[in-house]
């Protein structure tokens, strides 16, 4: 893998014809410490976020060694990766199979369900294992958050009692996990959730070992600018102390977003330009997912020598495929004076980026590149700290 100094060092020096990833393990070093030392309890990544090898190891020199995995893949994947990990199967509904595989052959113990047919499940394709702890998922709001999770999984509150105590005959350990949804934007999401945490307790009476408060832990993008993560551990802490649980019971969190953003950015070339439309060379159907489906903003930046001085206008992108929903609407403001032939950092995509990316029309990525210079944007140096991207300040 090759390394270079700065995003603007490959667009000069490479003049890339796809696009390049560019990889900041600096930034991901930074986010797993902030996680570990000071997130009051315990930190799993949440594999699905961005599954690259090169950031598993990152994260574990980072002080993370709990894996969220969602999948028989995720579980093979870190357990080759990371042979010492620990790893939680957090996915609510599971194929049995994967289950025993997880189970006797890569010594997974911690699972989650939201039902009794899967509870009923894992004891049969564990063989009655007697060393399980057991994650009931409880139904949560998603309204704090920009993208919901509250419709898929999760037992409603009213029903929680009765699987909360089967879980408890069978487990080893018991836990009550949630999640807010992606992007929660308010440190409210986690206090509300815990309230509905602490009246499945009550109503179930029984001894409860793990709280997870699953992941939603926000980045800060164009147009979202969250509190600072403190303000979010301190709330979490501050409900969870207050809690009926085991006088040993551990916090756990699955951050996803939280760890992986800031790692990756994307190196795009202009192919074409038609008024406000930018036609780029990654898109819908490679790192650009969200911005297409979802109408996530992401920051971008010119680089070219000399750096533009030109007003900024809000530019919208159109993929390189053959299909109309390649297409990121944004606005993406950039120098009015952008044109064929330049090229354009767009961060911030760490996180879902290269997880969800095709090789539709046979368009895909080019090389992964090391740079030492900080992402565009960082909530681990000062909140929501922009950078200076060719001498430009990335507005969010």
């Amino acid at each position: 893998m090759h390394k270079h100094h700065s995003a603007l060092g490959v667009a000069t020096a490479l003049r890339p014809v796809q696009p390049v990833t560019l990889v900041r393990p600096h930034a991901a070093t930074r986010a797993a410490r902030f996680f570990s030392e000071k997130f009051p309890g315990r930190s799993l990544y949440a594999v699905k976020a961005n599954p690259s090898p090169d950031l598993l190891l990152t994260l574990w020199e980072g002080g993370i060694t709990h894996y969220d995995v969602a999948s028989i893949a995720e579980v093979r994947l870190v357990a080759r990766t990371l042979p010492e990990a620990t790893l939680c199967f957090m996915h609510p509904v599971k194929a049995e199979e994967a289950i025993a595989e997880a189970y006797f052959t890569h010594g997974v113990r911690t699972f989650s369900l939201d039902s009794h047919e899967e509870l009923d499940k894992i004891v049969r394709a564990t063989k009655g294992a007697t060393d399980l702890t057991l994650c009931v998922r409880i139904r949560v709001s998603s309204d704090h958050s920009k993208l919901s999770l509250a419709s898929k999984f999760g037992v409603d509150l009213a029903d929680a009692a009765s699987l909360l105590m089967a879980t408890r005959q069978v487990a080893d350990a018991l836990g009550i996990c949630f999640h807010v949804g992606s992007q929660a934007m308010s440190p409210q999401a986690y206090s509300d959730a815990l309230a509905r945490v602490r009246a499945a307790i009550v109503s179930a009476s029984v001894t409860v070992d793990v709280i997870d408060v699953g992941g939603g832990f926000p980045s800060a993008y164009p147009g979202m600018t969250p509190p600072p993560l403190e303000q979010y551990f301190r709330v979490i802490h501050e409900a969870f102390e207050s809690l009926p649980v085991s006088y040993s019971a551990e916090l756990w969190c699955e951050p996803g977003r939280a760890l992986s953003a800031e790692y990756a950015s994307v190196l795009v070339r202009v192919e074409r330009r038609r008024g406000d439309e930018l036609y780029i060379n990654d898109g819908a159907y490679g790192a650009l997912f969200d911005a297409a489906h979802i109408g996530w903003r992401f920051p971008v930046a010119l680089l070219r020598e000399p750096e533009s001085h030109a007003k900024d206008v809000g530019f919208s992108f159109y993929g390189p495929t053959c299909d109309d929903m390649d297409h990121m609407v944004g606005p993406f403001d950039l120098p009015a004076d952008t044109r064929v032939g330049d090229f354009i950092e767009i961060g911030m995509l760490g996180a879902y980026g290269s997880a969800m990316r095709t090789a539709f029309n046979g368009f895909t990525n080019g090389e992964t590149v090391i740079v030492d210079d900080e992402p565009m944007v960082s909530l681990y140096t000062t909140v929501a700290e922009p950078a200076t991207v060719a001498g430009r300040v990335i507005k969010l």
